[in-house]
């Protein structure tokens, strides 16, 4: 299991109910498939080895006899193969039929799991054959979690899978084994399942896996029998699942068969689960049973890491996320301003993405206090670098939407500035830049203080990851509404406002979204300071800063994942470039982090001091490496 991905498989084999040579053939045929696919852990569907629908042939002895047999066939021609399997049988026990789910590895069975919930209602009629399961010892084994781990002393480690099996039903009661499974330690939970085809009943069972991995914070790995299942009054169509903490890896399409793989991230489960505090790991009376499973190293991993983390693909989910968003800016900026009693918002803006985002989110905010947008004071700053284009952009956003609009020039200030502090007009230094955004925060604070307002902040959640402010200049406001919107999102933000804008608030919103971002502090006569060819592409770091931060990766995991992301787009070397750049930013910019002002906590990556974001101004990257 390198970087913690495990490659595994739901199997939907042809079966046929009472042709136990056909099904033996069928599962071992799938199983030295998977194997040669490098799939470490496969699951067949229940009682796949006899079939499902036997009937009262389920009593005849010569079935389960016949199906003993089969289980020993298929250990020693799998013997050879390091794959842990999943199949389904019955089994005696204390002169009791069981309908159960044997874990092979290798030519032995290391677990069976006993059907605790056993249906008979509607179609199903098992009690007439089956009993409930208990923990108990079978002829054929004892349940147990399943660990597989890579480490020749067995020790276990974050990338260690355990693993553990219920049946069907088990899964549609209250309280589902799986629960009790994971708070054991469970990580990926293997379904073995004979689930007929009913109208509707299709999404309720995908909705039905992809929540219990939610809830459980585990791989859910669901395989149903297909349509050789299928006779009298039911039809089967195979409908598999592979899931992840509420995300489905892969499905199968109805009535294919066959199997479907993915890679599953343990080492991810595992960091969630140790982020959730109130999962809890209990002392349970479950067997454990250890496989020493060597790492593979995949070399194409089977499984996608979406470009852009924070952008939902789905235009549809897209356009209700960032409805949602707005509305959440909006009203945190609606009860800052309402607590402390002012009708005045000062915004510096200059014509760039991120204070057009923070200017409309501040119109919006003022449209839900019903309160006038005179109270929104916008003010320009014109330097050295200010284009006429962003100034332009600037003068007609704050026009049509009637506010306050004020152009203040700072050139003079900030060369007085500079003959104060001793720094010649020619020096380019970073000194040079601070100076222009230190004078244009001390004027949004001097604004603010002479009418009662406050500073709204423009800053996203990108820049804050790459410490891409001036400390003390724009780093500082009295509330950020950007400060959880990572930039590749910014830009999404704001062109959902022009589908409701007028055609010249339109034209004004789509020429601000094709101006490459700037700050736009050295001298126009010198050439356009852009900054992606500074420090990096954005859509590149907002890769890093989710994989990074939310899901913990290593740099070493997130330049795999990266590559294969973006293979075509930029190469492994730009890549790495970059990946260097946003980690050594990323920690040594954090004492700017550690006093940000407030700002609304937008999705599941923050990096608030006060949100879930905990990291020392101090510490060393060494440990990564």
């Amino acid at each position: 299991m390198n970087d913690g991905f495990l490659r595994v498989a739901a199997v939907s084999p042809h079966v046929c109910p009472g042709n136990v040579k056909l099904n033996t053939a069928e599962i071992i045929a799938n199983i030295k498939y998977l194997a040669s696919r490098e799939v470490k852990l496969a699951v067949f569907p229940e009682l796949s080895i006899t079939g499902y629908n036997c009937g009262d042939m389920f009593l005849h002895s010569k079935l389960f006899d016949s199906a003993a047999a089969a289980l020993k066939q298929i250990l020693k021609e799998t013997a050879s193969l390091p794959i842990l399997f999943y199949v389904g049988l019955p089994v005696i026990s204390s002169g009791k039929l069981y309908n159960a789910a044997a874990a092979c590895y290798m030519g032995t069975v290391k677990s069976v799991t006993l059907k605790k919930h056993i249906p008979n209602y509607n179609e199903y009629y098992e009690k007439r054959y089956f009993n409930p399961g208990a923990e108990a010892v079978t002829e054929t084994g004892t349940s147990a979690l399943i660990k597989l781990t890579s480490e020749k002393s067995g020790v276990n480690v974050i990338s260690d899978a355990v693993c553990g099996a219920e049946i069907c039903e088990d899964l549609w009661l209250p309280n589902p084994p799986s629960n009790e499974l994971c708070e054991a330690g469970a990580t990926v939970i293997c379904n073995l399942s004979a689930s007929n085809a009913v109208i509707g009943k299709d999404i309720y069972r995908r909705d039905l896996v992809k929540m219990q991995s939610a809830r459980t914070i585990s791989a859910y790995i669901y395989a149903n029998a297909g349509r050789g299942e299928s006779t009298s009054d039911c039809v089967y169509d195979g409908q598999s699942f592979i899931a992840e903490n509420g995300v489905i890896l892969a499905e199968s399409e109805p009535f294919m068969g066959g199997s479907i793989i993915a890679d599953i991230d343990v080492s991810k489960l595992n960091s969630e689960r140790m982020r959730m505090s109130t999962f809890k790991v209990t002392e349970t009376n479950f067997p454990t049973v250890k496989l020493n499973m060597e790492k593979k190293n995949y070399a194409n991993l089977l499984r996608n890491f979406p470009r852009y983390p924070f952008v939902p693909a789905d235009n549809n989910e897209l356009a209700k996320r960032l409805e949602y968003i707005i509305k959440m800016q909006a009203h945190a900026l609606c009860k800052r301003m309402s607590s402390i009693g002012t009708k005045t918002a000062v915004i510096g803006l200059s014509g760039g993405l991120d204070s057009t985002l923070a200017f409309l989110v501040t119109v919006k905010a003022f449209d839900i206090l019903n309160i006038s947008n005179k109270g929104i004071i916008a003010v320009t700053m014109p330097c050295f670098g200010t284009t006429s284009r962003t100034k332009s952009n600037a003068e007609k956003l704050a026009a049509a939407f009637d506010t306050d609009f004020r152009e203040i020039d700072i050139t003079e200030a900030v060369k007085l500035h500079f003959r104060d502090i001793g720094l010649p007009e020619d020096d380019r230094t970073t000194a040079f830049e601070n100076v222009q955004a230190r004078e244009r925060t001390q004027i949004l604070m001097d604004i603010a203080n002479m009418h009662g307002g406050i500073v709204i902040g423009t800053g996203d959640l990108s820049e804050l990851a790459l410490g891409w402010s001036t400390y003390n200049g724009d780093h500082m406001s009295m509330y950020g509404v950007n400060s959880g919107v990572p930039k590749t999102l910014v830009r999404h933000l704001v062109r959902y406002f022009i589908k409701d804008s007028s055609k010249e608030i339109a034209a004004v919103l789509e020429d601000i979204l094709a101006t490459p971002v700037s700050p736009e502090l050295l001298p126009a006569s010198e050439g356009e300071q852009h900054t992606e060819e500074i420090i990096g592409p954005y859509e590149l770091h907002d890769f890093f800063l989710y994989y990074f931060v939310r899901q913990s990766y290593s740099p070493e995991k997130i330049l795999r994942i990266a590559k294969q992301a973006w293979k075509g787009v930029y190469s492994p070397e730009v890549i790495k470039k970059w990946l260097d750049l946003f980690i050594s930013r990323f920690f040594s910019m954090q004492f700017k982090r550690s006093c940000l002002p407030d700002g609304v906590k937008v999705g599941s990556v923050s990096l608030s001091p006060r949100a879930d974001f905990r990291m020392p101004s101090d510490i060393s990257k060494n440990f990564l490496f």
